[in-house]
């Protein structure tokens, strides 16, 4: 799924060009290309689907270029992830009835990829034989609030499978800290496996409108119709993510808790976590920062341009060729409010 404009990473995720297609942690590969990479290690080339927004089907092209360009699925806007699960269901279901699925976002990092495939083809094994739906939980490692939680059973169905409880989205932080000390808790991965039979199944019952939209037009599937069929679904449909329209209220959904070295790198936080940081524990991308008296810093600049910093603790420090950003890192969960009130203040010349 790589389809989001990336909002949090502002001002250097664009709409024209989102965190998605960048290389925000200076490897020297995109993080599209990095997920791209951990699932050819043992998904068949012709089995790895991209879904993104069509405005950047040129992007993904250039970037995957070993990719079949009929694998480059184009949503004609934005509706979050219910219909692009959909979309992907209905056209997989078309190919093979019988077709498990793998359903990833193109921005993760995963440190362990052995561990990650190996949970990968636990689920898949789970989902070939029960009729379920499978989610991947992350066992926290501190109470982070800018992510969502599932509880779950204790008593295992299945080796280290699990059935899921509750769901709940970005708690606040006592309540983060009371979900740790739980211990039966997860973070929530947003990767989902399962039957594409079983998840339409799903569609039917919980999201019924959304999945007659699909029905009507799954023939044109897999012809040189889908492409209109798509401009004709995706105005009838609602923009809701699949957690809330499906995973939340399904009873038949379980979960694996995982340790793969996973971050969502959704926040500026997490890619100072995910980076190196110096003697003054500060996360630097860019050949030209000088560091003087400065601490805690998550610091993204063009490697031509000097920058200076002293005296600021526990920032983000973004500067591009037209935007600077200096925000307090324990602020950074309204950023996505600050793109906003510019849109309404500036247009969408700095978006």
């Amino acid at each position: 799924m790589a389809g989001g404009i990336g909002s949090r990473f502002w001002p250097i995720s664009r709409t024209e060009y989102p965190k998605q297609f960048l290389d925000i942690l200076n490897t020297g590969r995109t993080l599209i290309q990095t997920t791209f990479d951990r699932f050819t290690k043992f998904i068949p080339l012709q089995n790895i689907y991209i879904i993104t927004f069509e405005q950047y089907k040129g992007i993904v092209a250039k970037q995957i270029p070993e990719l079949p360009v009929e694998n480059i699925l184009c949503e004609p806007s934005r509706k979050n992830t219910a219909p692009c699960v959909a979309y992907i269901s209905y056209k997989l279901h078309k190919l093979n009835a019988q077709a498990n699925l793998i359903c990833a976002p193109a921005d993760h990092i995963i440190s362990d990829e052995e561990v990650f495939e190996k949970v990968c083809q636990d689920a898949l094994l789970f989902t070939a034989n029960i009729k379920g739906l499978v989610t991947l939980g992350i066992k926290p490692t501190y109470p982070n609030t800018g992510y969502g939680y599932i509880q779950y059973d204790q008593l295992a169905v299945s080796e280290n499978v699990f059935k899921v409880k509750t769901f709940t989205e970005k708690p606040d932080k006592q309540l983060a800290k009371t979900f740790m000390s739980s211990g039966d808790f997860l973070w929530n991965a947003g990767i989902f496996i399962w039957q594409v039979k079983n998840i339409i199944k799903a569609f039917e019952k919980y999201l019924p409108e959304l999945a007659e939209v699909f029905e009507v037009e799954k023939n044109n599937f897999n012809t040189k119709k889908e492409k209109e069929a798509t401009e004709r679904i995706y105005p009838l449909c609602i923009n809701l993510s699949i957690d809330y329209g499906i995973m939340e209220k399904a009873d038949n959904v379980y979960i694996i808790p995982s340790s793969f070295g996973w971050s969502d790198l959704g926040t500026w936080t997490s890619t100072y976590d995910n980076l190196e940081k110096d003697y003054l524990d500060n996360a630097v991308v860019g050949n030209q920062v000088m560091v003087i008296d400065a601490t805690n810093n998550m610091v993204h600049v063009d490697n031509n341009k000097l920058v200076v910093l002293q005296g600021l603790d526990d920032f983000v420090i973004v500067d591009t060729k037209d935007v600077l950003l200096i925000c307090k890192k324990d602020k950074e969960q309204e950023i996505k409010e600050y793109v906003a009130e510019i849109k309404r203040n500036k247009g969408d010349k700095y978006l």
